[in-house]
């Protein structure tokens, strides 16, 4: 792999591009309108059509402004149709921007024999070109660093500058409102700045990949962490990145499948994606693998818990040892299940292993004695309180048994039997 002054300028274009598309994206993430961006998106395209047929020319300006415009007039035809014809927000969001991204492309297709403008860069942008377009002359800075970079600045003043307003109205527009924010000023506001940076990166990745750079970052950080604040961290960290990464993969994997290479802005989506997959799988707090751990080990709580119980009973009744398998037919739950959960006790000084069969140690009597406790206290509550056959009691108590904290019990009262007769233990 060769690497040139075009590659790392390709890298520092894409992670301005990206980052400057993530903070307008956290706010639409965190209001629930991902699907706002890809409707701006994608109707900037017929302003920027419009721009073309009137100018003659690809003057930023009169882009910018076409872009806006119809980026505004998007938002409103949204709302407008979402109130007046009481259509639901995604069918309204369909309507407006697939009507509008059609009328772009035939404005184009006219564009095209006016205006040297190449379609397929405005639908996936150009960003391997950006290095050669570089105005002014002589500063060695592409045209496109310096754009996403204006963009950039433009988009964290905004935030930084209205801060608070946009964290409330986020998440609590009523309470907005009620301290003197206009939800409705601060909704185009953002919209505004979701049509200026659309439109800034539409020659970088174009007006269709410039979606994953809107949503992607921003619901990676999400999954990351809970604070306003670090959401825009994250989500500027992980667009950076990802261009960097999709960079990487656009010039070296095509290769080793033979072929020269791909899409930078479809790589760097691709990126997005891929960055997403795996903090989905192993965030910390909302990750597919700490879920799913955190279910095992709430399983394994449980049926803990179940063992102590059903041995202190054993106890008391005169027995008091009982085989895996006799456990897990007791407890309804797999022998696997039961094997792990008695090594875990065995570990806690709980439960002691004699030849093939288990039985409670001094400690583990303690355990299941307050365990007992609780479940035939619920029973005696749930009997007096909610009359209920005494089969359902006990179902009902087992899982009550789990969650009792001390508090809890200090609430249900004091008892000398339980509703099936049975003694309930003294604390000590």
């Amino acid at each position: 792999m060769s690497w040139s002054i075009i590659d790392t300028w390709i890298i520092i274009i894409g992670a301005l591009c990206a980052a400057g598309c993530a903070i307008p994206g956290t706010i639409l993430v965190l209001r629930r309108m991902s699907m706002m961006g890809d409707a701006i998106s994608h109707t900037v395209l017929p302003g920027i059509a419009i721009a073309f047929l009137v100018t003659g020319s690809r003057d930023p300006t009169a882009m910018l402004i076409g872009s806006v415009a119809v980026g505004l007039l998007t938002a409103f035809l949204i709302q407008g149709i979402q109130s007046l014809g009481k259509v639901e927000a995604g069918a309204s969001m369909g309507i407006v921007f697939t009507v509008l991204f059609a009328f772009g492309l035939v404005l184009m297709r006219q564009a095209v024999d006016h205006v040297d403008i190449d379609p397929d860069c405005v639908l996936y942008g150009s960003i391997e070109l950006a290095w050669f377009d570089q105005e002014p002359d002589g500063l060695g800075i592409p045209r496109g660093a310096i754009v996403n970079s204006v963009m950039l600045l433009a988009n964290l003043f905004v935030v930084l500058l209205f801060y608070k307003e946009f964290k409330i109205t986020s998440f609590d527009p009523a309470l907005a409102k009620s301290q003197g924010i206009q939800p409705s000023f601060m909704h185009y506001l953002l919209m505004t700045m979701t049509a200026t940076t659309a439109v800034a990166a539409f020659e970088t990745v174009g007006s269709i990949l410039v979606v994953a750079m809107f949503i992607v970052p921003p619901a990676t950080a999400y999954l990351l962490t809970n604070r306003f604040g670090m959401m825009f961290v994250f989500s500027i960290a992980l667009s950076i990145v990802a261009a960097a990464l999709g960079h990487l993969s656009a010039i070296t994997i095509p290769t080793w499948f033979g072929f020269s290479g791909t899409s930078t802005a479809g790589a760097m989506a691709v990126a997005t994606g891929v960055l997403f997959i795996v903090v989905l799988l192993v965030s910390p707090n909302q990750g597919m693998i700490s879920r799913l751990w955190r279910r095992l080990s709430v399983r394994i709580l449980v049926i803990r818990e179940d063992i102590l119980g059903l041995l202190w009973r054993l106890e008391e009744r005169g027995q008091g040892k009982m085989l895996p398998i006799q456990l897990s037919e007791a407890i309804g739950t797999t022998e696997l299940s039961v094997r792990m959960a008695l090594l875990s006790l065995k570990k806690r000084g709980s439960v002691s292993k004699t030849a093939s069969s288990w039985s409670l140690t001094e400690r583990g009597r303690t355990n299941a004695t307050k365990l007992v406790r609780s479940h035939r206290l619920w029973e005696v509550y749930l009997d007096k309180h909610f009359p209920q056959d005494t089969h359902q009691l006990h179902h009902a108590a087992s899982r009550l048994e789990h969650v009792t904290t001390d508090a809890m019990e200090s609430n249900l009262g004091h008892a000398e039997v339980d509703p099936h007769g049975s003694p309930v233990p003294d604390e000590e």
